[in-house]
């Protein structure tokens, strides 16, 4: 019999409505049961692609002497951190607080109110390598709890007062300045491997808001270095394991410092941020390499992650099955000597040992290698790799495919409408915007409701019940912000605005300007989580900032400027102290830096030729955060059209920053100049 998950829209919740465990959703009913039964609650968090995840799922939620014990001396609540990120945040501070360390899956005991007190993260059936079992530790708390009980709620009290005084340093709510931003490249530098790219040892994961970063600081300042670390660290991670060589977009992580095997997930956010990265270098640099994986990124992510509703699913599972009824990490993606020669004959087989760097013994498990590019001699016929890419797709097509978790998460569409919309727009793809411009849609029609406010999630046509986060308003307002500049349609400008007001009004302290990750009038958790610091995405906060800066630079709003001003100042307090976890906010503060400019293209129309390339020209330079209208003479669309008229009949450009503008022009070259193209 099904248990309370079967209706839920979480993938990662419905995986487990079968176990025989008696779960709960994240719900006040749970613990108001926890209070009747007078027992602890026992809170499970994970996501659906998460390997470990489904290993303990298997090796003991589905197991009925394990879900015995659970049913019998606890309320279990099962929570998919994609959906509550405000719950996740909470709890894995507690964790890492108690523990030195946290994951996912995530084991906390919590009393009926919700006060943490144990904490794990994978627990095995048996006890090894120093690791009680789960049913030792599910012993463990309930003995506690029964005979120590005093004892369990002083520790649980201690550990709520003891997070309600880890608040952060916020600094002053001053954005950074040269000097802070130039300590942070030099702090860059510093953790920056040169062999091999990336920052820091393994797992290496792909810096996408650090990279950011250097492209915007280069642009800003000549700084070559800052260049050089882009450049060098996006050309390893797409030679390496990393990046799917036949299909494209990009693995969570890689498990060495050489970004060969990676952990075969293949997130929305990874590839959407990538995708941007990459069409950004290409824009400062004309690598080709940029431009290919950019194209195949974005390729990627309307093939294998658009749903049928327009919008983009959360993530692809790193397990697949075999060919044997095993569930078997990368076996989608990897490939034996044997298994090439299989598809392709010998003598293409050789070639394609050599191309990809496939091994006898294997870069993998089990004499079986993870595709990748090298650096060698030699030049390969085009025409024959083409063919052998294209044959080895079409093989690896019929293998059984890895699971699907079809949530659409707002934020993380709002990542990937800004990707799309811009290297649409960069590489003459009109359907990869007219994507970009599919999913906005579906986040108007589906996940904001009259008064803007956004639903976190979707699955299948249908809102989740759990409020969006700051992130959610953030990242989607970024995503309208990029979609307005490059179909020049200002009702894009108009939504993020209402997001951003909500920011205003519901996330940020009206003293300090700092910000909080969930809304004033959101659940109260045991602590109100903020933080600055990004993780595998920008931080809500910083990505905020973000926005609120470029809907100023459109609309000349000084509170949203103010705002965003503020929010920099933790940049100025953290930056040069950590600046591999604050790149988006470094990011920002460059566009603060320098300006941002604000472009206004006038023409006869976006079918006009001349208004067009001018258009191009303006969303092409590399000046930090510069925002682009585009539209007629006098046009209502954006305030930046605002008597703004033709020069001499032909289409024209004015470019302004801090209350001072250029000469407006009809040259395209010198608008490249003035944009830093």
């Amino acid at each position: 019999m099904p248990n309370r998950l079967a209706h839920e829209t979480s993938p990662y919740l419905l995986q487990h409505a079968d176990n025989p465990v008696d779960w709960w959703p994240w719900s006040a009913e749970a613990f108001e049961e926890a209070r009747k039964r007078n027992v602890p609650v026992l809170l499970s968090v994970g996501y659906s692609s998460c390997h470990w995840c489904h290993v303990m799922a298997h090796e003991s939620f589905e197991d009925q002497e394990t879900a015995d014990l659970l049913n019998a001396h606890f309320v279990n609540v099962k929570v998919d951190r994609e959906e509550r990120p405000d719950v996740d945040a909470v709890y894995m501070e507690a964790v890492q607080a108690a523990t030195g360390h946290g994951g996912w899956p995530m084991t906390v005991f919590l009393t009926p109110d919700a006060e943490p007190f144990y904490f794990g993260t994978y627990f095995p059936p048996e006890s090894r390598q120093g690791m009680p079992s789960f049913r030792q530790v599910l012993q463990g708390v309930h003995s506690a709890w029964t005979d120590r009980r005093d004892e369990v709620t002083d520790v649980a009290a201690k550990i709520v007062r003891d997070l309600a005084g880890r608040e952060i340093s916020y600094g002053d709510s001053q954005a950074p300045g040269e000097e802070q931003l130039a300590a942070a490249l030099l702090g860059l530098t510093r953790e920056y491997d040169p062999q091999r790219g990336g920052f820091a040892g393994a797992p290496k994961f792909p810096p996408s808001m650090v990279i950011e970063f250097l492209l915007r600081h280069h642009a800003r300042t000549g700084a070559e270095g800052a260049l050089q670390m882009a450049r060098d660290t996006c050309e390893r991670m797409a030679r390496g394991g990393i990046y799917d060589q036949l299909g494209g977009g990009f693995a969570r992580y890689s498990v060495d410092r050489d970004w060969v095997v990676p952990h075969f997930e293949k997130m929305l956010y990874d590839n959407a941020l990538l995708c941007r990265v990459y069409a950004h270098l290409w824009r400062s640099t004309g690598s080709d390499l940029a431009r290919r994986v950019a194209l195949e990124t974005a390729d990627f992510l309307v093939r294998e992650l658009r749903t049928a509703e327009g919008g983009f699913a959360s993530a692809l599972d790193a397990d697949s099955d075999d060919g044997t009824g095993r569930q078997v990490e990368g076996a989608y993606y990897v490939w034996t000597p044997e298994q090439l020669t299989e598809v392709l004959g010998e003598a293409d087989a050789e070639l394609a040992v050599q191309y990809f760097g496939v091994t006898e013994e294997g870069t993998f498990e089990h004499g079986s290698s993870v595709l990748q590019l090298p650096q060698q001699e030699g030049v390969f016929d085009a025409e024959r790799i083409d063919s052998v890419k294209a044959r080895l797709l079409d093989a690896r097509a019929a293998r059984p495919a890895p699971g699907r978790d079809d949530k659409v998460v707002a934020a993380w569409n709002g990542l990937a409408i800004a990707a799309l919309a811009e290297t649409g727009a960069y590489f003459d793809r009109p359907d990869l915007v007219e994507a970009a411009v599919t999913a906005a849609d579906l986040l108007v029609r589906l996940h904001l409701d009259e008064q803007a406010r956004l639903s976190r999630t979707s699955k299948d046509g249908r809102a989740g019940a759990n409020a969006g986060v700051l992130e959610d308003y953030a990242d989607v307002a970024e995503g309208f912000l990029a979609l307005a500049s490059v179909t020049g349609e200002g009702v894009w400008l108009e939504f993020a605005g209402f997001l951003l007001d909500h920011v205003l009004a519901r996330f940020a302290d009206p003293e300090s300007g700092a910000l909080h990750d969930t809304a004033a009038d959101a659940e109260q958790l045991i602590r109100r989580p903020q933080d600055p610091t990004d993780n595998a995405t920008p931080s809500g906060w910083t990505a905020a900032a973000g926005a609120l800066l470029g809907y100023a630079a459109h609309t000349g709003s000084a509170p949203h400027r103010v705002a965003a001003e503020k929010a920099l100042g933790v940049v100025k307090a953290l930056g040069p102290r950590v600046p591999r976890f604050i790149g988006w906010g470094l990011a920002v503060a460059e566009a603060f830096l320098d300006g941002p400019r604000e472009v206004a293209i006038v023409g006869p129309g976006l079918d006009d030729e001349g208004t067009r390339a001018l258009h191009r020209t303006a969303l092409l330079g590399t000046a930090p955060g510069a925002v682009v209208a585009v539209g007629t003479p006098g046009g209502d669309e954006f305030p930046l059209l605002a008597d703004r008229p033709l020069s001499a009949g032909e289409p024209t450009a004015y470019v302004c920053r801090n209350f001072t503008c250029d000469a407006p022009t009809t040259d395209g070259d010198r608008l490249r100049t003035q944009l830093g193209g």
